[in-house]
């Protein structure tokens, strides 16, 4: 027998929303009756925006702005939704970065910038969240990973040791947490259409899609339905993971 999502009325936390695969993320969470909070730091027109298009829908759609690389503000942030909703059933930690350069070449704010948003955000935002979830002894947490995290590019160092660190964070999370009956897992996307892949997608489009198996780049909904499935009753089974959204990235 066909099961819903379970995600209906849930509380959710999505970081980075206002673009790309948060943005995703927040629409669908909120097409699934979830009652959806996202960070944001900068885009306050586009946050607007996206909370105007989600009441006018009829969706729970809230914005907040965080900056994660600030932890005493994340566990306001994370305080605030609690007083609103009086729990964090999942935790999509998707704020990210990206400064591409060959090592040499790479400045110490490009290295500081990446680390602290894509590690130290996301340890910011889930220490923040865990003990509440601790003390329901439920909840799900999706981090964003990258392929970068496991199959290297480029002038991608800085970028590259950010998302491995995700994919460690993640696994050593899940041991810790499954105890408790909450599930850590990641998803990894490969070439997405969005604004930090611009310049790539620009400058060689054709190389880029001849290294996918698929031989196109994924949109930013397509990595949006797998968190919503790691959120979801269908992967109540399932922690400690990456999941690959890559089109078959670098596989040939």
């Amino acid at each position: 027998m066909f099961q819903a999502s379970g995600l209906a009325d849930k509380a959710v936390i999505i970081t980075g929303g206002t673009r790309g695969i948060g943005r995703a993320s927040v629409e669908l969470f909120a097409a699934e009756a979830a009652d959806v909070t996202f960070f944001f730091r900068e885009s306050k027109a586009l946050a607007e925006e996206l909370v105007a298009a989600g009441r006018a829908a009829g969706q729970r759609i809230t914005a907040d702005q965080v900056d994660v690389r600030d932890g005493k503000a994340c566990e306001e942030a994370v305080e605030r939704m609690v007083s609103r909703c009086g729990r964090i059933d999942v935790l999509v930690n998707n704020s990210g970065v990206i400064r591409d350069n060959l090592l040499g070449l790479l400045e110490e704010d490009d290295v500081k910038t990446v680390l602290d948003t894509n590690v130290v955000g996301t340890f910011n935002v889930t220490r923040a969240v865990v003990t509440h979830m601790i003390s329901r002894r439920a909840g799900k947490i999706i981090n964003l990973s990258s392929v970068a995290g496991e199959k290297g590019g480029r002038g991608q160092t800085n970028y590259a040791a950010s998302k491995g660190a995700i994919n460690a964070f993640t696994k050593a999370l899940a041991v810790e947490l499954a105890p408790r009956g909450i599930t850590v897992n990641a998803v990894a996307p490969g070439v997405i259409e969005t604004d930090m892949s611009r310049d790539l997608l620009e400058q060689a489009p054709d190389e880029v899609k001849s290294r996918i198996l698929l031989r196109r780049v994924g949109m930013p909904r397509e990595v949006a339905y797998a968190i919503m499935f790691l959120a979801s009753r269908y992967a109540d089974y399932i922690t400690g993971q990456i999941l690959h959204v890559d089109g078959g990235f670098k596989m040939e």
